[in-house]
């Protein structure tokens, strides 16, 4: 499996954990990964509130570099919002010649064009369908038996340009998860928004999304997403959700990629598990 490897800005900050993690598992299964030369932000959600324009041009630049440099290869991110961003640039392009081309006006001044021959794949979409659960059950050194993991989705990843998985009852993680022999807890809350910028716009709406899935999730040994934006509010807002709920809430919340590391007998310093806010003890 070859791919062109989009970061995404988490990932060069908040989320470096998921970052070195996913890379260190898709070398252990065997994948061809390099990075996209050149890529810089996507806009993610904040460009379009500027300018639609730029909303569309940021993520056609990446996508005109990775359309130049895949040589078949396929383009993948792991930031759920740049993973919008992405599809929601091929899917608009492609039905907007106007819109194209004015886009590709403002691509000229770097010598780009973007031509709407590739868009962006979810890392949990290779997961689930380049390697499957077999392939990742047969390396598994570790088996994770005895604990029980919480799936979250959040909302940005299987919708609304996500062909992989169903929006509102998503299923992709759930034999990944038990190829590694974890118990898989399942709950109402694992497609739903965690609050994203709504703490910082309502706070406490934003903390009352993140206890429901936090709520949802108890009974669980942690909680595992795919999307840095939803771990880093479900990890770093337990204080203030404890608070708000009267009494303690403390739930590990890992990535995936770093749970499969787990299982594959990753080194732990690859996996970045001591970056977590909330103590990944097992």
């Amino acid at each position: 499996m070859r791919y062109i490897f989009y970061p995404g800005c988490s990932q060069e900050g908040t989320a470096l954990e998921y970052r070195d993690s996913t890379l260190a598992v898709l070398q252990a299964l065997g994948a061809d990964v390099q990075e996209l030369e050149g890529w810089t932000c996507c806009g993610a959600s904040v460009a379009s509130v500027m300018s639609e324009l730029l909303g569309f041009v940021l993520p056609a630049r990446n996508l005109a570099l990775a359309e130049k440099q895949a040589n078949g290869r396929d383009l993948l991110t792991v930031c759920s919002a740049c993973y919008t961003n992405f599809r929601r640039t091929f899917a608009t392009l492609a039905a907007n010649r106007q819109l194209h081309q004015k886009v590709n006006q403002a691509l000229e001044l770097e010598g780009l064009a973007y031509q709407g021959t590739l868009t962006a794949r979810h890392i949990l979409d290779v997961l689930a369908n380049d390697f499957g659960p077999e392939a990742i059950r047969a390396r598994v050194k570790k088996p994770l038996e005895g604990l029980t993991v919480a799936p979250y989705y959040g909302c940005q990843t299987v919708r609304p340009y996500s062909p992989f998985d169903d929006g509102q009852r998503p299923t992709s993680m759930l034999p990944l998860l038990e190829a590694l022999g974890v118990k898989v807890h399942r709950h109402s809350r694992e497609a739903s928004c965690c609050g994203t910028s709504l703490l910082m716009t309502k706070p406490e709406v934003g903390l009352t999304m993140v206890g429901s899935v936090l709520e949802a999730c108890e009974g669980a040994d942690c909680i595992v997403t795919v999307c840095p934006m939803c771990h880093m509010n479900l990890d770093a807002y337990q204080d203030k959700v404890s608070r708000l709920l009267g009494r303690k809430v403390q739930i590990p919340v890992l990535y995936l990629p770093q749970l499969i590391g787990l299982a594959l007998g990753l080194p732990e310093e690859k996996l970045g598990l001591r970056r977590h806010i909330t103590p990944v003890k097992f």
